[in-house]
């Protein structure tokens, strides 16, 4: 049986990686949320381990830190190039901040200069509140399911078999706005989470 990890414990030790990195490359809190948009006192917060933050704030975090989310999440390097079918690491830390969401990494790791991920998002899911801006180029395609991505304030609607391609330094977000679950996978270069 597996005991369940205390959640402030997590916190805790998201709070120290997040100040470490930032100490690290010499920013101030200050510089941080001037490049993420992430509040001052929600950063501050999340140092002192007292806060609990969504992904997409997280993935703000990283971006502005420029690391991958993952460096939060403790994803170990494989030692097999090849990932079976089911087989990929979840990358969901926060599945109750978007319930029913799925991003499973099919990359063996994210030790590469790209990541493959494959990913379900449930009717309604939208990333709107969190855009994302970050260096790098991003490509899509739609397996099932109708999605919404947004690229620097244009609306591209996304159908089953439709891809995208966009430079990541461009604001950019997605959401799901029909009645299905929509499946996708996306390769981002460098890996962002």
């Amino acid at each position: 049986m597996t005991e369940a990890l205390d959640p402030t414990l997590l916190q805790s030790d998201l709070g120290d990686q997040v100040r470490q990195l930032r100490t690290s490359i010499g920013l101030t809190l200050e510089d941080v949320a001037a490049r993420s948009g992430v509040s001052i006192g929600s950063l501050s917060q999340i140092e002192r381990g007292n806060g609990n933050p969504a992904f997409f704030t997280l993935a703000k975090i990283a971006h502005a830190l420029d690391v991958p989310v993952a460096r939060f999440f403790h994803v170990e390097r494989s030692v097999s190039p090849v990932v079976r079918r089911g087989e990929g690491r979840q990358l969901n830390p926060h599945p109750h901040d978007h319930p029913g969401a799925v991003w499973e990494l099919l990359t063996p790791d994210l030790d590469r200069a790209l990541e493959v991920v494959r990913y379900e998002l449930p009717p309604g899911l939208s990333s709107e509140a969190t855009p994302f801006v970050h260096g790098g180029e991003e490509s899509g395609i739609i397996l099932r399911g109708t999605q919404e991505v947004w690229v620097n304030g244009v609306l591209y609607t996304l159908h089953a078999g439709d891809a995208i391609s966009f430079p990541s330094v461009l604001p950019h977000w997605f959401r799901n706005p029909g009645p299905e679950t929509v499946e996708g996978i996306f390769v981002c270069t460098p890996p962002t989470f």
